[in-house]
């Protein structure tokens, strides 16, 4: 088995654990991941509401306000998490790709796509898990985490292009 071989396997291997972490931990009810309590074990209320914008806005037909601040701060832990879990999930789909010997615009793209799709049914996953709930919505904010990425891997290629042509 050649270097390539063994590259693609090993990044095969990484995306399909971090694929099972997520199915996981999209399969716990929500009451096994309520931050709220630890939030408020760990942080006074009075610091909390001091350090919180005193604002609200609503997400998917709910209300986030500052007027409940352990809900506020878990809000944007939570969707913090699933732009970073699929920031991950579509490097590791890049680079599977990418060792695949795909061309690098392909690959980003694959990559991409697999990722956007495997969001997708996760949402669609949680929509069975009791206490939870699948949302369209949130399909988006992982997309953020995907098009960080793709801008990481553009970023890359083309400061590798400029620092190749500087060489000559």
């Amino acid at each position: 088995m050649n270097l390539r071989n063994k590259r693609a396997i090993w990044w095969f291997v990484l995306t399909l654990l971090w694929m099972a972490f997520i199915f996981y931990k999209s399969s716990e009810p929500y009451t096994h991941q309520d931050l709220r309590p630890t939030l408020a074990s760990w942080l006074p209320m009075d610091l909390v509401e001091r350090w919180i914008p005193q604002m609200e806005f609503y997400y998917d037909g709910g209300l986030v306000t500052w007027t409940k601040p352990y809900d506020f701060v878990e809000f944007f832990i939570r969707k913090t998490a699933h732009v970073a879990e699929y920031a991950l999930l579509a490097f590791l789909s890049i680079k599977l790709a990418l060792a695949l010997r795909l061309q690098r615009a392909g690959g980003i793209v694959l990559g991409a796509l697999f990722t956007l799709l495997y969001a997708m049914s996760d949402e669609w996953h949680q929509s069975f898990v009791p206490g939870r709930t699948g949302h369209a919505i949130d399909v988006g904010v992982d997309s953020i985490g995907i098009l960080l990425v793709i801008f990481g891997f553009v970023l890359a290629g083309a400061l590798g292009r400029r620092k190749r042509r500087s060489r000559y």
